[in-house]
């Protein structure tokens, strides 16, 4: 497959190969005599000191990466360089054009830096007055919820009052946000696929 036929995961996963295909000192050495010309697994064992098995198992790794192919030469399998592999900076190889990665990591940096500022040791310190900084925390809150199940007034009561002793407030907020459902003295998490913004304040 080419790597432009692959999908962005595929790609990732491609790349991450590679890397952990060079992670190992021999592949690095057996890339390195291969930089001097193609070589057959004899030769790269009585360079290396290494049994012809074991260089056989690295030269499986690295071809299944990308970085080394081989071709029939009379009686002998040769190996050599993936030149356009290898000819690749390492930069290229590590960052990858992912549309709106970069968006999505910036994100999560703030969600930590906003739970980090109003969390202690699993208390809420106060209510965000700021709206954006208010749903981070209540989408933490109703992490404590499992989708699909219901809890009674009591329930949500007994979950809510460890982060912050106004549950009304916090109970409220996560309804008018579309975090959670209320029918009556029952209540539900609205799993993250269905929420579809806010519902009414009870």
């Amino acid at each position: 497959m080419k790597s432009g036929d692959r999908t962005a995961e595929q790609e990732l996963e491609a790349r991450a190969e590679l890397f952990k295909a060079l992670g190992h000192p021999a592949r690095l050495l057996i890339l390195n005599v291969l930089k001097a010309r193609p070589r057959h697994v004899e030769e790269l064992a009585a360079i290396l000191q290494l049994s012809p098995a074991t260089v056989s198992h690295h030269l499986a790794k690295l071809s299944s990466a990308g970085l080394v192919r081989s071709e029939k030469d009379q009686y002998f399998q040769t190996y050599s360089l993936h030149g356009e592999v290898m000819g690749r900076r390492l930069g290229e190889l590590a960052f990858m054009a992912q549309p709106g990665l970069a968006g999505r990591v910036e994100e999560d940096a703030y969600r930590q830096k906003v739970l980090n500022t109003f969390l202690r040791q699993g208390r809420l310190l106060s209510i965000p007055a700021q709206l954006k900084k208010r749903v981070i925390v209540l989408e933490k809150l109703a992490e404590e919820f499992e989708p699909g199940r219901t809890y009674s007034e009591r329930e949500v009561i007994q979950v809510l009052v460890e982060y912050h002793d106004d549950v009304a407030t916090l109970r409220r907020d996560m309804i008018g946000h579309g975090l959670m459902q209320r029918d009556g003295g029952n209540y539900w998490r609205i799993a993250p696929a269905d929420q579809q913004g806010d519902a009414g304040i009870g």
